[in-house]
Formats: C-alpha cells, sequence, structure tokens
C-alpha cells in the first residue's frame, strides 16, 4: 500500500517577524538540557513521536543517542508545566549558513489543546535567533504531524518557502 505524505518546509527570518503566541496562564518552564541527557530526547521522541510516526530514530542505540545529544551543534530544551514534563524542542545550529533548524518540536499528548504550542514555538524561535549571527530558523512538517502543527508555524510568522509530495 502506498501512502502519499505532503511536507511543508517553514522559515522565518527574524525574531522581528515573530507573532508570539499568548503567555500560558499556567506556570511553565522552558529550560536547556545542560549537560545533555540522551534519555530526555529518547523520551520526548518516543513519547511524542509515536502517534507522528517519528520512527527513524528508534532504531538508535544509546551509543548513537549520545553522539547526537553531544553535538556542540545541537540543542535540546524541555517544557515543563509546574514540575511536570510537558514537550522539548530540539534546535541543531547550521554555523556554516547562518541559521537553526528546528529539528523535533512537539507537546506530550495530555497537554494537547492547552494553548501551549503557540508559546512553545515562540520560545524556541526566540531562544533561536538570540544566537550570534543568525539569519533563518526553519522547521519542516508534514501529514502525520499535529494537525495544528501547520497552523501554529504560520500563525507565529513562518513562511512555506517549499512543499513536496512524497509516496511512501
Amino acid at each position: 500500500m502506498t501512502e502519499t505524505i505532503n511536507r511543508n518546509y517553514l522559515e522565518i527570518k527574524s525574531n522581528d517577524i515573530l507573532r508570539e503566541s499568548n503567555v500560558p496562564k499556567l506556570i511553565n518552564t522552558i529550560d536547556l538540557v545542560d549537560p545533555a541527557d540522551f534519555q530526555i530526547n529518547k523520551f520526548f521522541y518516543k513519547n511524542i513521536g509515536k502517534k507522528h510516526r517519528w520512527t527513524d530514530r528508534l532504531i538508535w542505540s544509546d551509543d548513537d543517542w549520545i553522539k547526537y545529544v553531544t553535538n556542540s551543534k545541537v540543542e535540546t530544551y524541555i517544557f515543563k508545566v509546574k514540575e511536570d514534563l510537558a514537550g522539548y524542542f530540539e534546535l541543531i545550529i547550521h554555523d556554516n549558513l547562518n541559521e537553526i533548524e528546528i529539528a523535533y518540536f512537539g507537546l506530550l499528548e495530555e497537554y494537547h489543546n492547552k494553548k501551549l504550542g503557540g508559546h512553545l514555538l515562540s520560545e524556541a524561535i526566540k531562544k533561536s535567533f538570540f544566537k550570534k549571527n543568525i539569519n533563518r530558523v526553519w522547521v519542516h512538517t508534514c501529514t502525520f504531524d499535529h494537525e495544528n502543527a501547520l497552523k501554529n508555524y504560520l500563525a507565529r510568522g513562518m513562511k512555506i518557502y517549499k512543499k513536496e509530495t512524497v509516496k511512501i
């Protein structure tokens, strides 16, 4: 059976373009994971990704995870509501291109539909542009991602710069 996937690549080229989401009323924090801890990335990847067909890293060994999260170009931020883990995002810094990729981004299912995704994305974009000499932040989303993912990216001021359809 063949499936068609629509993939959108989005970018934002300045923090001035960012349309921030309202700050949620729930007490929350967004913190850099330092030192890197592959178990956190692995936990979020598996738990958020299971509904969205994130499968490429499921075959990774612990050594693969450690190598990835300890790369100086990768940063992981965790989102907590009160003291509970709620979501995360991974940034990949492409110094040679003066850009940052939001590689993975998401909320655990129990935090969906609480107006938290827009806030988390706003913070991911702001943290990206806070880095020196960053001219662009980009992300891609596809058919399998949360139904509000594309709307959230567009609502924050990101623009689609490439579309593709793939058959799997």
